[in-house]
């Protein structure tokens, strides 16, 4: 089911892409409503589809059902939002590579958690995923700098990889998925509505795209499948494996992202009369992003252990 869940994100990222293109006819390119009617129409898709489906059942969530979902939605939130707009500045299989930054994060974190040397395994991981990142991003040795796209994707992974972390804890181990999800995608609604409403130029900037039928239809794409369908899946899913394995997981999100950027962007140009070229297996695609990936592989076969107490 994870693994279905990583071909929705996969397939999200050319989506958002060719949404924020179709966005940038109505609003300067440039403009922080491009990266937000982005993003709201989907979750007031999701929510409206959640709603429908959970209706029949009834919405009284748990006090730590609604504690999760704030959780989630809150740094789901804040991770989207830097995704969406690092879109805007590198390529979508590279934006893919970086987010997965969080399945090294997680046993580092764990290892600060309880006070332990995370070990060497670690250490080479996290020193390939700095080769990787370099390599994607393109590092300029003699300006020592990575782009915009790069670093608001990387400070993306932090936000996913509370999210991750959140659906480990054991307080909350009797949640019931649907309804976290529910909770979930109500602040996200109102939160990207509310910022959606705030940085629009004008009321034409917020009609204008609901009468593009490609507009309409990708963003009905991102709401069902890779909304609904993907937080549903690692909302539900999720907590009945580690956060280091749902890491391990994860990483095929770029793959998939990689593979579908190859094709779907000129199809979506056709389509929506937008200028989006297909991306092409590059070396800095294949190395950085294989070293990457390699790095978060390595990882899961050390996993950081409580220190047993002194007699």
């Amino acid at each position: 089911m994870l693994l279905l869940g990583n071909v929705f994100w996969g397939l999200s990222f050319p989506i958002i892409r060719a949404v924020e293109m179709a966005n940038a006819a109505w609003v300067p390119a440039d403009s922080w409503f491009v990266v937000t009617y982005t993003i709201a129409p989907r979750f007031f898709i999701a929510l409206a589809i959640v709603l429908a489906i959970q209706a029949r059942g009834g919405f009284r969530v748990t006090r730590g059902e609604l504690r999760q979902g704030m959780i989630l939605g809150i740094f789901g939130m804040g991770g989207i939002l830097l995704q969406n707009d690092g879109l805007r500045f590198t390529d979508a299989s590279t934006s893919a590579f970086l987010t997965q930054f969080y399945a090294v994060l997680i046993p580092i974190w764990l290892a600060f958690k309880l006070r332990a040397n995370p070990g060497a395994i670690v250490w080479s991981s996290c020193a390939m995923v700095l080769a990787g990142v370099a390599i994607l991003g393109r590092l300029d040795w003699a300006r020592m700098r990575v782009g915009r796209g790069e670093l608001e994707t990387l400070g993306s992974s932090l936000f996913f990889m509370v999210q991750i972390l959140c659906l480990e804890d054991g307080r909350y181990a009797g949640n019931r998925g649907s309804k976290v999800t529910l909770v979930m995608f109500v602040w996200a609604a109102l939160a990207f509505g509310l910022l959606a409403a705030v940085t629009a130029p004008s009321a034409h900037a917020l009609a204008a795209p609901w009468r593009s039928a490609p507009w309409v239809g990708l963003t009905l794409v991102l709401g069902v499948l890779c909304t609904v369908g993907a937080f549903s899946i690692m909302n539900i899913w999720q907590p009945k494996i580690t956060a280091t394995e749902a890491g391990l997981l994860y990483c095929t999100e770029p793959i998939f992202a990689s593979l579908m950027a190859l094709f779907l962007p000129a199809l979506f140009s056709q389509w929506a009369g937008i200028s989006y070229a297909n991306e092409t297996a590059t070396v800095n695609l294949a190395v950085g992003g294989g070293l990457v990936t390699l790095a978060n592989v390595l990882i899961q076969f050390r996993r950081p252990e409580r220190p047993r107490a002194a007699p």
